[in-house]
């Protein structure tokens, strides 16, 4: 029967609450007057003559103070502490108003303390009503919710605010039911927060057995990532699903709910924070600049036009030969620039092979700026296709080169990879070899004061791009595994996407002309390691000879041709600083001109007669530290 009643009045239309609480209110304000005078006399006290109009004038004064307050729009069964406060505030305004009636009215037998009684009655009467709603709705609905089998229970991690608040948010919720709080900080070790316990981290198998615990959700969306990586280190060992708050700017609001927990993201565990941006850099070759973004519609191009939209380019240009990722990426880049009349995006569709197309483009549009990301970079599929990677890699780059030289591109930012550095495939190669054709363009013109400004960004993995082992792992473990792994300790730097585009966008301002800039990507991360992270975060058991109950196995396959057990990022010496903490500067060797075009020549014969040997014995040849991992069977 209660419950029925408290999902009628839960039904009722807004409209309606707010009628239901002004009518309750009504009758709380003519009441603590009443009460008022009646402690104040020292008997039952019923108005006669002109007091009572002072009496029912009362709720007149009351309901617009409280309206223009907000009390009508608080939710009662979400009411906290900080509406209370606002009703305190409400009540005094109203009091206060009523008193300066009684004295201006100066009728006879009102005492003047009866306006002091009057504002603590009230308070009392006005904010108990509220906080018994509250209690009513919700502890009667509490005991239902608790019966529902369906209902996750939950430890939260992290006693502070956010904890309190999503302890508050989640006892009404249907999805979730808290049971416990985990803190660092003895101090509150042993306390009762908000119903749960506080323990220490040591007693989550005793949690875990006498609890049923399903998830932990980590209430610290200030801790650092290093802090939050060590945390889920500690949890890998139980079968929980771990979610997380907000950041701190979201929680800015003042409270949390359950749709904003997250299942946490591998990107989270990196052991690095990532650093703010030197807006100065950002903007140096793109704020009110002609921009060209070559492979627009990949992963690193799609995040560099992303992040170069939002500095506000004169005119942004997405260039791609694939018309499907073409057409995605600047649909949603047009979303960006419809808010500003003033940028321009072109989409052109084409690929960097072609010199004509590139020339017109740069001529047409007055191009200042080319981020070229157009490359194939899946090392495997590039061991069994040399000649076309070669034509893809080392003359689109050549050609996009020249263009810009020819139409006096102002700065040429190649994206280039770790797998540059002491080769063992075919992708690696042709990256190094394009890294090589702009230092030595460069150093051909560089006494020409007009001359492009040629850099090179060299970086490892990125998360979630098509070439990482991320959206495998999570498919492979979303279909139930196995999760394949190549070899037990094969190990790869990783760095978020929108962290990646960001420093090669500053690195590229950097550019005195043939530098070749590394990223800081932190420390390797072992690729087993990573499998089972991700598989301890999506709440399973890992499955092997020692847990033959887990859920998901995991598999070696070997080396793949061509892949290296760790990558680098330097070929030889020292990696000097720049003006970025995350940004070094390499000196590498290079051919001059000369020399490295009669290598092209040879290079573009070997590759327009399909002749794969030949390929990879030009490629060892202008790029000696080339030491192919395994034969293809192409070169026999």
């Amino acid at each position: 029967m209660t419950f029925s009643l408290i999902t009628y009045f839960l039904s009722l239309s807004r409209l309606a609450k707010r009628l239901i609480m002004a009518f309750v209110d009504v009758f709380l304000v003519i009441a603590t007057v009443l009460c008022s005078f009646s402690m104040r006399l020292g008997e039952w006290y019923w108005p006669q003559g002109e007091v009572t109009y002072l009496i029912f004038l009362a709720p007149v004064l009351a309901l617009p103070v409280f309206a223009q307050f907000g009390l009508y729009r608080e939710i009662i069964r979400y009411i906290g502490f900080k509406a209370l406060w606002v009703v305190v505030q409400a009540v005094t305004f109203y009091a206060l108003a009523w008193g300066v009636l009684i004295h201006l009215s100066a009728v006879e037998g009102t005492p003047r303390s009866v306006i002091l009684i009057n504002w603590f009655m009230a308070m009392l009467f006005v904010g108990s009503s509220r906080m018994l709603a509250r209690w009513w709705f919700s502890g009667k609905l509490t005991p239902t919710l608790k019966k529902s089998s369906d209902r996750k229970r939950v430890v939260i991690y992290g006693a502070g605010s956010a904890g309190i608040q999503l302890a508050v948010a989640l006892a009404h919720s249907k999805e979730m039911k808290p049971v416990a709080f985990i803190d660092d900080d003895k101090s509150l070790l042993g306390h009762n927060i908000s119903g749960l316990k506080v323990h220490t981290f040591d007693k989550m198998p005793q949690l875990l057995a006498a609890l049923n615990v399903q998830e932990v959700l980590l209430a610290m969306p200030s801790v650092s990532r290093l802090r939050k990586n060590t945390i889920i280190e500690l949890l890998g060992v139980y079968p929980l699903l771990v979610r997380s708050v907000p950041g701190v700017a979201e929680l800015a609001q003042g409270y949390v709910k359950v749709d904003d927990l997250n299942v946490v993201k591998i990107e989270d565990l990196l052991g690095r924070d990532p650093v703010l941006p030197n807006q100065n850099y950002l903007e140096a070759n793109v704020r009110a600049k002609v921009v060209m973004v070559t492979g627009a519609g990949g992963s690193i191009g799609s995040e560099l036009s992303r992040q170069i939209i939002r500095l506000k380019p004169d005119k942004l240009i997405l260039f791609d030969h694939s018309e499907f990722s073409l057409y995605t990426v600047d649909q949603e880049i047009m979303s960006y620039s419809s808010k500003d009349s003033n940028l321009e995006v072109v989409a052109i569709l084409g690929t960097v092979t072609d010199y004509s197309l590139l020339e017109f483009v740069c001529q047409k549009y007055n191009v200042q700026t080319i981020y070229h990301a157009a490359a194939y970079k899946h090392v495997p599929l590039i061991e069994f296709n040399h000649s076309i990677a070669v034509k893809n890699n080392i003359f689109g780059t050549l050609y996009c080169a020249q263009a810009a030289i020819a139409c006096k591109v102002e700065t040429f930012v190649l994206i280039s990879t770790d797998k540059a550095v002491r080769p063992t495939n075919t992708m690696g190669a042709t990256k190094r070899f394009s890294e090589m054709i702009l230092q030595s363009l460069f150093h051909k013109h560089v006494k020409n004061s007009s001359a492009t400004r040629f850099a090179m960004v060299r970086f490892g993995n990125v998360l979630n791009s098509s070439g990482s082992v991320i959206p495998l792992f999570r498919e492979q473990i979303d279909n139930g595994g196995p999760v394949t792994v190549t070899d037990p300790n094969i190990t790869r730097y990783f760095m978020t996407i929108p962290e990646a585009a960001s420093l090669v966008i500053q690195a590229g301002a950097m550019s005195e002309g043939g530098d070749v800039f590394l990223l800081d990507m932190g420390e390797p991360v072992r690729i087993f390691d990573l499998a089972m992270k991700m598989i301890h975060l999506s709440g399973l058991k890992v499955k092997s000879e020692k847990s033959l109950d887990g859920d998901i196995e995991i598999r070696f396959t070997g080396l793949r041709p061509g892949e290296k057990l760790y990558e680098e990022l330097l070929i030889g010496g020292d990696a000097l600083p720049t003006g970025h903490q995350l940004i070094m500067r390499a000196n590498e060797e290079m051919l001059i001109w000369a020399d490295l075009s009669v290598i092209l020549d040879d290079l573009e014969k070997a590759m327009e007669l399909n002749n794969d040997k030949r390929v990879i014995s030009i490629l060892k040849k202008a790029v000696p530290e080339f030491k192919p991992m395994i034969k293809s069977e192409s070169f026999e």
